[in-house]
């Protein structure tokens, strides 16, 4: 088994997103996700992380930037996935969640 790496936006499917995470500051992790013509269905999270960076502003204090998951989709593959907290430009407002890498079962 080989990792692949894609970097491509993902589409969430709103309507499956993990609301009770979203009260606590963490993205809501959809439970579908629309990546080319394909829909990934998340079986499981495998484990999660944050990326972080110093504030830009000079404070001293870290700001999360990334939220990381690894996850098994209902076919068996292996996917890292993440949410920028913040869109990397006004084009790419609606493109926050993206797939890194993908191992094939």
């Amino acid at each position: 088994m080989r990792e692949q790496f894609i970097s491509e936006p993902l589409k969430p499917v709103t309507a499956s997103s993990d609301t009770r995470s979203m009260s606590t500051g963490e993205p809501g992790l959809p439970g579908e996700f629309k990546w080319r013509k394909e829909l990934i269905r998340v079986e499981s999270v495998v484990r999660r992380w944050k990326e972080t960076s110093p504030c830009r502003h000079g404070s001293g204090e870290k700001y999360v930037r990334k939220h990381w998951y690894e996850i098994r989709t209902d076919s068996g593959r292996l996917m890292k996935i993440y949410f920028e907290r913040q869109a990397r430009s006004r084009l790419e407002v609606k493109k926050r969640w993206w797939l890194f890498t993908i191992v094939d079962s």
